[in-house]
């Protein structure tokens, strides 16, 4: 049910057809169905390719290939019939439902920014100094997820409203930030972002321009002339970042495009986080974000992405890429939520 603007839902009548489009969604389980025919019909060439290597397995890998191949047709049709269900059935229902906030660009209003912090001494206190000079930013509160290090001090000396959150986890600090840049009435927008330095202040600027049209803007790395090459960001996290990027944009068809789902930095609007945390689990570890777009465009949220800058970060990773491998295991978790719900992504 859409969020109005006062972050209520807003009543209107659901007809059976989109009650249908909710619990099926025919082109996310069609592109997955397509996926499953790609990797059989490699297995099928892969077995037929090893019974002339394997010659004492020629029959058993000749027939499982053969076989492979052929069925790997049956998953392509069936997905090809459910994308173009979705796209001429219950597509234009949705986009006759969709929500789209056209305001004016607000010139004067101020945001609170809430950093999430582990062990980031090294970085803390650059990254308030850099908002703090922004003009449009009232205050920076930091959110320290129980440092081993000095970051909370370093954070307080910089100027930073600096609090502890002792549960472990990247969604409980997430999860905590948003809780208190939720305090702060005097502020329409609460701005979330990270304290390693690899976004920067100046972007500021563009959520404010793009926030007149959404309820919550999320950052995107994936503009290849934003971002540094060299950052921990590798060509393999970036590729599949836009992969499960794709697949939340194709379950959620009709209200948005979306190519990033792991960054942290976006800009809400006040009025609609009472619900909207509702509606979140802090339990969810590094697949936060990830639930966080999925949760807000399933319950209506107007949502729409910003390209920003993207940085080397100081310090060493603590999230899904410290490596490739790490990045799967995360990248995994994050499609299985969205399949199936997120109780797999909790940690």
């Amino acid at each position: 049910m859409p969020a109005g603007r006062n972050g209520r839902p807003v009543a209107r009548h659901v007809t059976a057809l989109e009650r249908i489009s909710e619990l099926f969604r025919p082109a996310y389980w069609g592109i997955l169905l397509v996926c499953l025919s790609v990797v059989l019909y490699l297995a099928g060439v892969a077995a037929n390719a090893l019974h002339w290597i394997l010659p004492f397995w020629n029959e058993p890998l000749s027939k499982a290939g053969v076989a492979l191949v052929w069925y790997a047709g049956v998953p392509l049709s069936v997905g090809i019939i459910f994308g173009l269900l979705d796209l001429f059935l219950f597509l234009p229902l949705r986009r006759k439902q969709s929500t789209r906030l056209e305001t004016e660009t607000d010139l004067t209003s101020q945001v609170t920014v809430v950093l999430t912090a582990y062990n980031d001494e090294d970085s803390i206190a650059q990254a308030v100094a850099d908002f703090r000079k922004n003009p449009r930013v009232k205050r920076v509160v930091v959110v320290d997820n129980n440092s081993k290090d000095g970051t909370a001090e370093a954070a307080r000396a910089a100027g930073a409203v600096t609090v502890i959150e002792t549960k472990p986890g990247y969604g409980r600090c997430v999860y905590r930030c948003l809780r208190e840049g939720l305090r702060y009435e005097d502020t329409p927008y609460v701005l979330l972002c990270e304290g390693d330095r690899t976004f920067r202040a100046d972007d500021v600027y563009k959520f404010l321009a793009y926030i007149s049209h959404a309820d919550i803007v999320n950052g995107t790395r994936i503009v290849e002339q934003l971002r540094c090459q060299q950052t921990q960001l590798t060509t393999f996290m970036y590729y599949g970042n836009f992969f499960v990027g794709k697949l939340l944009e194709v379950k959620h068809l009709g209200r948005g495009t979306f190519t990033d789902v792991g960054t942290t930095y976006k800009m809400i609007r006040r009025e609609v986080l009472p619900q909207l945390l509702d509606r979140l689990d802090p339990a969810v570890n590094l697949e936060f974000n990830a639930h966080f777009l999925d949760q807000a465009l399933h319950h209506g949220y107007a949502l729409v992405e910003c390209p920003v800058t993207f940085h080397p970060r100081v310090g060493e990773s603590k999230g899904g890429n410290v490596n490739n491998s790490r990045a799967i295991k995360v990248g995994l978790r994050m499609m299985l939520g969205l399949t199936f719900g997120w109780r797999f992504g909790k940690g």
